[in-house]
């Protein structure tokens, strides 16, 4: 355990002495007397129970034992001095807004909640949410466009520099309008398949390839008639007004089918179930805003679980 006598003053002291090589310049630099700095460095010593500093002519020099410590305490200070400054940014309107990438599948399940559970709390941050097929929010993510993307978990050749947090697991479902010809058919549903125009995610979407392996697994190389989109919005009102079939991750459509105005095909789809998390920058430090916010998102996933 770390000894409860190191205070910060004792961090603060040894790093600018250490820094100026000189006690007396690091006294001006404080704002303290010189007897002040030298006593509270014997301080230290004395915790440490090692000298940090040695006498060198006229001057002073820092010690091996004092060489090793600096690498920590500096680490220390400068982590004391990033959280403050955090917490300073989140208490401040006119920080910079916290950039959300959001795929369609928590647009709709997540988000709203933890939104309005991060609005609650009353921190005056600013909010950015933005949609779009995967690798794109991903690319944005990359280059400090968005500082989260919230979604399924990406291919492993795309999660490189990333760190991905899991929240819960989700699977595609096939869904259609309540009162679809399809929902009082009791025969196989993949050779009907064929007879209504159905609604793909897009190629470049990351549900795209554990829906085609699903297909082919049942026996369906092709469907002759696809719209291949990621708009959620445009699935909705399409599904809602014609005997279109919409492939798509359960979240979606999670309240239309609370509402019955969507039903979900009786097709075990399991085996395209996938893990929704929360991706960052492994290299990023996530400000204080943004740390509250992603602890809102795990609060909303759980109680959803």
């Amino acid at each position: 355990m770390i000894d409860n006598r190191v205070k910060f003053r004792h961090l603060q002291t040894f790093v600018e002495v250490a820094r100026q090589k000189s006690v007396m310049k690091a006294a001006e630099l404080l704002h303290v007397s010189q007897p002040a700095v030298t006593k509270t460095i014997r301080e230290l010593e004395e915790v440490l129970g090692v000298a940090v500093f040695e006498r060198d002519g006229r001057g002073i020099r820092i010690t091996r034992y004092g060489e090793a410590f600096l690498k920590h305490a500096g680490a220390a200070l400068t982590a004391l001095r990033q959280g403050f400054d955090s917490v300073s940014h989140a208490v401040h309107a006119d920080a910079p807004p916290i950039r959300i990438g959001a795929l369609p599948t928590v647009s709709t399940r997540i988000m709203p909640q933890a939104m309005t559970r991060f609005l609650a709390e009353g921190i005056p941050a600013r909010i950015k949410i933005v949609t779009g097929e995967n690798a794109v929010l991903l690319e944005q993510l990359r280059v400090g466009d968005l500082d989260l993307v919230v979604g399924r978990l990406a291919a492993p050749e795309q999660m490189v520099g990333f760190s991905f947090e899991h929240l819960y697991s989700e699977q595609v479902i096939f869904c259609v309008r309540n009162g679809h010809p399809l929902t009082a058919d009791s025969s196989d549903l993949f050779t009907e398949l064929e007879r209504y125009p159905v609604l793909m995610p897009t190629r470049a979407s990351i549900i795209r390839p554990f829906v085609e392996r699903f297909l082919i697994a049942n026996g369906i190389s092709a469907l002759p008639t696809q719209i291949e989109t990621v708009s959620d919005s445009f699935g909705r009102a399409f599904v809602r007004s014609t005997d279109a079939i919409w492939i798509i991750s359960a979240g979606v459509v999670a309240r239309d089918l609370a509402d019955q105005v969507l039903v979900a095909l009786p097709i075990d789809t399991s085996e395209t179930k996938g893990p929704v998390g929360l991706t960052v920058r492994s290299d990023a430090i996530p400000s204080m805003p943004l740390a509250l916010l992603m602890q809102t998102l795990r609060d909303v996933a759980n109680a959803l679980a």
